[in-house]
């Protein structure tokens, strides 16, 4: 994570926001009294939240969980010829 002090924000916000949006990467804003505060594209805060929500809840954990159980030992399902064909026109 980059940071800044608050007066190099103010100064460079077109390029900052810019660059937070482009990169992806956070910045975090430092002001006069120390107190910081952190600039995040809205497309890396949704994906963030959606990430939190995942992970606080207990049975999609567990399906995941499940899941790569049976990844792991192959154990999966397996699409026949046809329905990955259909997976790839899609």
């Amino acid at each position: 994570m980059n940071s800044i002090n608050v007066n190099q924000f103010r100064e460079n916000l077109k390029n900052c926001v810019q660059d937070v949006i482009n990169t992806h990467v956070p910045l975090k804003v430092t002001d006069h009294n120390g107190d910081d505060f952190i600039v995040i594209s809205a497309e890396d805060w949704e994906r963030e939240q959606e990430t939190l929500y995942v992970l606080q809840n207990n049975s999609l954990m567990q399906q995941i969980v499940g899941s790569y159980a049976t990844h792991t030992k192959a154990q999966g399902y397996k699409v026949n010829e046809d329905q990955l064909n259909e997976i790839i026109d899609l």
